[in-house]
């Protein structure tokens, strides 16, 4: 019975499970998830290699004029020496993850998990996967309340593969599209793309990409060739906070 419970284990039936339980599901980057990794025993003992937590996003990527997407690592950490878990044993481990800072937000088709796996030779590694809401820290949420008094509205966020330039940790940048229903900027923009490089809570590197509503014959000409984008780079601290709103219109303003 235990050759044939040692195969069944091998392909995944009767292995050991694991769960992953967080102490809460809400975060900012840079802040520090923490929870229990509790594991299950199954029909025979085995050996754990690795308990492993890694944090995961997933983004757009371009090859020969077709969109698919991949799968991004954040962040991965290993939580324990090798150790064996007997037949319907449990065992639970602490653990505790900060977030970086290029963590995405969640928003529009942004999606964030942490997958917690098993390394196990001879047989089927189990994982379990978790999704967690990231929330913009207080710099990132100024440019968004900043622009929403300029009159734009965050319409769509998604994460697409980095510039060559800008794949200095991470595969993918995360953009955000806003396009403006009021103030100025209604009429005279298409939509406004912005990325953010928060390099603390305190500095961040803004990008915009400005697409300027075309006029006359002149603007359709440059619509259809993409000549009426511009991009801009600018950079801002959380002293600027009380001020974003005039800081950033400083910024669109002049290439409008």
């Amino acid at each position: 019975m235990s050759v044939f419970n040692k195969v069944l284990a091998s392909i995944g039936i009767g292995n050991t499970q694991v769960d992953t339980k967080l102490s809460k599901d809400t975060f900012r980057p840079g802040d520090i998830v923490t929870g229990v990794v509790s594991i299950k025993g199954g029909s025979v003992s085995q050996k754990i290699d690795e308990i492993y937590l890694s944090l995961h996003t997933s983004y757009v990527k371009e090859h020969d004029d077709k969109k698919f997407h991949q799968i991004a690592t954040i962040e991965r950490v290993r939580l324990n020496e090798p150790f064996e878990i007997s037949p319907k044993e449990n065992k639970e481990f602490p653990f505790s993850l900060k977030l970086p800072n290029e963590t995405p937000v969640t928003y529009g088709k942004t999606k964030v998990w942490i997958s917690t796996g098993l390394d196990i030779k001879n047989a089927i590694d189990p994982k379990d996967e978790d999704f967690i809401r990231i929330e913009p820290n207080p710099l990132v949420q100024s440019v968004f309340s900043a622009l929403g008094e300029l009159g734009f509205n965050l319409r769509n966020a998604d994460c697409e593969e980095a510039p060559y330039r800008f794949r200095n940790r991470m595969p993918f940048i995360q953009e955000f599209e806003f396009v403006p229903l009021s103030g100025a900027y209604k009429g005279k923009l298409d939509e406004l793309e912005a990325v953010l490089f928060v390099k603390n809570n305190d500095e961040a590197e803004v990008y915009f990409e400005i697409d300027r509503k075309g006029r006359g014959l002149a603007g359709l000409f440059a619509e259809a060739l993409e000549m009426d984008e511009t991009k801009v780079r600018g950079f801002i601290s959380s002293s600027d906070i009380p001020v974003m709103a005039k800081k950033l219109d400083g910024i669109i303003s002049r290439h409008v």
